[in-house]
């Protein structure tokens, strides 16, 4: 497909080298039919919105993702780099989020299918669970200049099964905050040379996974909340000469954080931090340090931060951070883009079909629901490309006005670009000319770019 638009050209050419150049035609074919197609994201609609309908050798596509040689996580590398590259200063530091989310899958061919927690469908009071496959990702925080908002652009998701799925198969079962350490120590690994926060939710408050951030060289920064129930304890006394047994992990005992939000003693500081609406919200913050211990784990030195809502609409909850420099409020605003990431995953399912896919391969399943959110950060970086610095046009109506362009603009603007590649496989050999009125014309391809 050479001729796709320049602009495009430019942001795939550093993933020519993943794949040979046959499988790297048919990936190209499935990447430009995944983003024109609406509805579902199978092989055979991407085959279909390209004229592809007669194509004989249909199964070279479906290869592509249940049989031919290439490493996803060398894709993921790959789309970091131009994400940081794109939007990222060279001296800011570089904000991940992590989060596992379940994409609702049945089917017996599915090995690694389970029943988890339903966190979409699920509430305080309700709890659902549903059959699927769950997934850990990890995705760019990053202001967006054209979309004048944040973004959370995903670049590295690994499946998480169930216990009884390695069970089954006699293999040491890894837990999410086992796949959260290996992950981080992947970005470590890719990006040795910058600052990297990783803020994720109280399911990763591991004393391990903590322990490992502070373990890795450079400055890994890693934001989660903590139970007010946490036993932190002041750091452990000067050991002095002479002294018998093992040095000491801690001090004493420190008073729980529970205990600090009743005590008329704690000092707090109002401050305004961004809220999740993008506008700004007053909290009453109060901070120290301890060092977080439990028997049988690695001591952890953190900072803790405790928030309270002065007009009692959100309840008081701890956070906690490994890097002991940095302010309370800091710490605060980091852990306020996690909303972020929901929103990515129903932008993936309302606009690129996550959830559709049909794959029942074990190496296709691995391959597709990670291209899938990519595409997320690959439409993204696309747009940034074709834009230039321009601002991103936004659909208007006379009942509707939108003053901040969404994904599903930035996604209508692609597809406006790529709607010409698809001349050269939707022409037969002697086509049949057909005159259409250009507000007709405008109409269509205006309802094609929005397609859902």
């Amino acid at each position: 497909m050479r001729n796709l638009p320049w602009a495009i050209i430019q942001v795939l050419r550093p993933f020519e080298w993943v794949f040979s150049e046959r499988v790297g035609e048919w990936a190209k074919v499935l990447l430009v039919g995944t983003i024109l197609a609406p509805g579902q994201r199978t092989v055979t609609a991407a085959l279909r919105v390209m004229g592809l309908s007669c194509e004989r050798q249909f199964q070279n596509y479906h290869r592509v993702l249940n049989r031919a040689t290439w490493l996803s996580r060398a894709v993921s590398r790959i789309l970091l780099r131009l994400l940081v590259d794109a939007f990222v200063p060279a001296h800011a530091p570089i904000v991940v989020g992590l989060d596992d989310h379940l994409e609702r899958r049945r089917g017996h061919k599915l090995a690694a299918k389970g029943i988890y927690r339903d966190a979409v469908r699920s509430s305080h009071s309700f709890f659902v669970k549903s059959s699927g496959l769950r997934w850990l990702s990890m995705l760019l925080l990053t202001p967006i200049p054209w979309a004048k908002r944040l973004w959370a652009l995903p670049f590295l998701t690994v499946l998480a099964p169930s216990a009884r799925y390695h069970q089954q198969r006699g293999q040491r079962h890894k837990t999410l905050p086992d796949w959260a350490r290996q992950m981080i120590m992947q970005l470590r690994r890719w990006l040795p040379e910058r600052m990297l926060v990783v803020v994720a939710d109280s399911l990763y408050a591991v004393l391990e996974v903590l322990a490992g951030c502070t373990r890795l060289p450079g400055t890994v920064t890693m934001v989660t909340r903590l139970r007010l129930d946490a036993a932190l304890y002041d750091p452990a006394p000067v050991r002095l000469p002479g002294t018998k047994g093992a040095p000491r992990k801690k001090g004493a005992r420190q008073v729980p954080l529970a205990t600090r939000l009743q005590d008329p003693q704690t000092t707090w500081e109002r401050c305004s931090v961004p809220w999740y609406d993008g506008t700004t919200y007053l909290l009453d913050l109060a901070t120290g340090t301890g060092v977080w211990y439990h028997a049988g784990k690695p001591p952890v030195a953190v900072r803790w931060v405790l928030v309270r809502d002065p007009l009692g609409q959100y309840a008081p909850q701890a956070l906690v951070c490994t890097s002991l420099e940095v302010a309370a409020k800091q710490i605060v605003e980091w852990f306020v883009l996690r909303w972020q990431l929901e929103v990515t995953f129903e932008e993936a399912r309302a606009h690129l079909g996550v959830e559709t896919q049909r794959q029942w391969s074990e190496l296709a399943v691995l391959r597709t629901t990670p291209a899938l959110l990519g595409l997320f950060a690959l439409v993204t970086v696309f747009a940034h490309q074709l834009l230039q610095g321009d601002p991103l046009p936004v659909r208007q109506a006379a009942w509707y006005t939108k003053s901040l362009p969404t994904f599903a603009d930035t996604l209508a603007l692609v597809r406006q670009q790529l709607w010409p590649v698809t001349i050269s496989y939707l022409s037969p050999a002697k086509p049949d000319i057909i005159e259409i009125p250009r507000p007709l014309f405008d109409r269509l391809m205006d309802t094609l770019a929005f397609a859902a």
